[in-house]
């Protein structure tokens, strides 16, 4: 079938919408109708960085509808509503343990260009365009592996659901999932972008009494503390070690890191109070860390965290739910943009004019 599609044609170059085509579902997959796609770093990273073969159509945060289903789909039908997450192979340990975020092939199936049976379902003029994370949400339509598919609630604009999918899953699940701090414990969260604001709500869901926000854009930090932020910091006016450690009397007991940038990696590290414990979500280079002083003399543990560690078809129901019940507003962070108009909302989301923006395709 003939689609619509944000064609990513060459490393560095700006997104082109064009008119490519789409092969059918095969078993075990589904066509969605999408309805809208929300702008992630890691699309930013594959058209800059060419981490995925291209040409390619991105998008990896997809909601839409479902208007075919192939051979052996079992749980989704035909009309469902559906947010569209990461790729997995359901059948590694990983997967079966229930931490399909490290999914023995997690890199092959989502930055490799195909789906699952090593074939692609788009073409432009009889050349094929890669897959982006079992998915390529940038189009009017895209097929998805069932695995990777999540049916949600009728009730919700489904516009705003594609995010949950990544983004916003990686902050809430890095807390809710894989660190779970304990209520009445303490918790800095490094950078209020959608990862770190939707960090800082899953931790007002479990009762943290310190929920500190670090950032260097005092717009942000106002949200954070809208959002369930105890205490802000602006990391370019204060010493950000020495605050927190005033704040929670000693450090805190955990933290997320989201920047990736270095020194305020070290300084997530740093501001931990003895057996602290640091998730890292951000991208980040290599950079040096003092093991001993940082680290080890203090019994710290220091974690990298993948989607949120979560199980897509259990967690993103349930941060629905916490929506609906008005404990998780995460659509206070999103900003709409009509689908040709793709190339600023990155641009809005790198100048950081737009924290979370989702672009509506139908």
């Amino acid at each position: 079938m003939k689609i619509k599609a944000a064609v990513t044609p060459g490393q560095g170059e700006a997104f082109q919408i064009e008119e490519v085509d789409l092969a059918n579902p095969k078993s075990n997959e589904v066509l969605v109708k999408i309805v809208a796609t929300g702008v992630c770093h890691t699309d930013a990273v594959a058209r800059d960085l060419a981490i995925a073969p291209l040409p390619a159509v991105l998008g990896h945060e997809g909601s839409g509808i479902i208007e075919q289903v192939g051979d052996g789909v079992k749980g989704l039908e035909v009309g469902d509503h559906v947010v569209l997450s990461f790729a997995h192979c359901g059948s590694c340990s990983n997967c079966l343990t229930g931490h399909p975020t490290v999914c023995e092939t997690f890199n092959d199936l989502n930055f490799g260009g195909v789906h699952d049976d090593n074939t692609k379902r788009l073409s432009k003029d009889g050349v094929e365009l890669s897959t982006f994370f079992g998915q390529s949400a940038f189009g009017t339509y895209a097929i998805a592996h069932e695995r990777n598919v999540i049916k949600v609630d009728k009730d919700v604009d489904l516009a705003l659901l594609g995010p949950l999918g990544c983004g916003i899953q990686t902050g809430a699940g890095t807390v809710l999932n894989r660190i779970q701090p304990e209520f009445g414990s303490s918790i800095v969260i490094y950078g209020s972008g959608a990862v770190g604001l939707s960090a800082i709500m899953a931790a007002k869901i479990v009762g943290c009494k310190h929920i500190i926000a670090v950032d260097v854009h005092d717009s942000r930090l106002e949200l954070a503390k809208e959002l369930g932020a105890t205490h802000t910091l602006n990391g370019r006016n204060v010493d950000v070690v020495a605050e927190v450690k005033a704040i929670t009397n000693g450090g805190s007991n955990y933290a997320v890191e989201t920047t990736g940038v270095p020194p305020v990696v070290k300084q997530s590290l740093n501001a931990l109070r003895p057996l602290g414990t640091c998730a890292i979500v951000g991208v980040t280079p290599e950079m040096p860390i003092d093991i001993h002083n940082d680290l080890m003399a203090e019994g710290k543990t220091m974690m990298g965290v993948i989607e949120g560690d979560s199980v897509p078809r259990v967690f993103i129901p349930e941060l629905v739910a916490y929506y609906k019940a008005g404990k998780f507003p995460f659509d206070k962070l999103v900003k709409f943009y009509d689908f040709d108009q793709i190339n600023e909302a990155f641009e809005d989301s790198k100048s950081g004019i737009a924290i979370k923006p989702i672009l509506k395709i139908s």
